[in-house]
C-alpha cells in the first residue's frame, strides 16, 4: 500500500461529501478522485479503508490548524479566552461547516462514530493533552488565573467536551452561528457563569 498524499485525500473527502458514504462504491469513489479502480487499490483496500484514511487526516489536520490559529490570536494580543474559542471554532467548527454543506451530513456523522470511534478517542485525547499543556501556559504567562478548583486537566476537558458538544447541537446550529456559541461555551468553562450559594 501507497500512503497517500493531502492531494488524494482531499479529493476522497470531497467524493464522501458530495455521495455519501452508502453512496459510493470502490468504483464510484475511483472515477470521482479521477483515478482508475485498480489504481485507487494502490492507496486503499476498500472503501472503510479510505473513509478513515480521510478522518485520522482530517483530525490530524484539523488540530494543527487550530493551535495555529490560537497561537496567531495570541500573537496580536488576545486573551485566554480569544485564543480558546479560535482554537475550538477551527477545530471543530470547520468540520461542521465542510459537512453543513454536503446533503449526507447525518450519515456521514453516523459512519464516522460507527467506523472511526477509535481514531476519534485517539484525536480527542491528544487534542485535550494540546488544551491542558495550553491552559498551564497562559496560567504562566498571567493570561489566565486558575482559582484552584478544578485542574488543567479537566479544564482541558470541560473545554473539549464543550466543543464535541456544540457540534452536536439539536437542534442544530446555523453554519455562521457556531463561532459565536464556541465563544459563548469558552466563556462558560474558564469563567462560570453561576456562584455557588452558602449554606446556612
Amino acid at each position: 500500500m501507497i500512503k497517500p498524499g493531502p492531494d488524494l485525500l482531499l479529493q476522497v473527502d470531497r467524493a464522501f461529501l458530495d455521495y455519501g458514504y452508502s453512496g459510493l462504491s470502490m468504483v464510484g469513489l475511483a472515477k470521482a478522485c479521477g483515478f482508475t479502480q485498480r489504481a485507487l487499490y494502490y492507496y486503499f483496500s476498500n472503501k472503510e479503508e479510505a473513509f478513515r484514511a480521510v478522518i485520522s487526516w482530517r483530525h490530524v489536520d484539523d488540530v494543527g490548524l487550530a493551535l495555529e490559529a490560537g497561537r496567531s490570536v495570541r500573537a496580536k494580543g488576545g486573551g485566554a479566552l480569544d485564543i480558546f474559542a479560535r482554537i475550538l471554532d477551527v477545530r471543530y467548527g470547520e468540520t461542521r461547516r465542510r459537512l453543513t454543506h454536503s446533503p449526507h451530513t447525518v450519515e456521514l456523522n453516523a459512519e464516522a462514530f460507527k467506523r472511526c470511534r477509535d481514531l476519534m478517542i485517539k484525536s480527542a485525547v491528544s487534542f485535550q493533552a494540546d488544551l491542558e499543556r495550553l491552559v498551564i501556559e497562559l496560567q504562566a504567562a498571567k493570561l489566565l488565573k486558575l482559582n484552584g478548583a478544578f485542574a488543567p486537566a479537566q479544564i482541558a476537558q470541560a473545554l473539549a467536551d464543550g466543543g464535541r458538544a456544540v457540534n452536536q447541537s439539536l437542534p442544530p446550529i446555523a453554519h455562521d452561528d457556531f463561532s459565536a456559541r464556541y465563544r459563548q461555551m469558552c466563556a462558560m468553562v474558564l469563567y462560570g457563569c453561576a456562584v455557588m450559594p452558602k449554606r446556612k
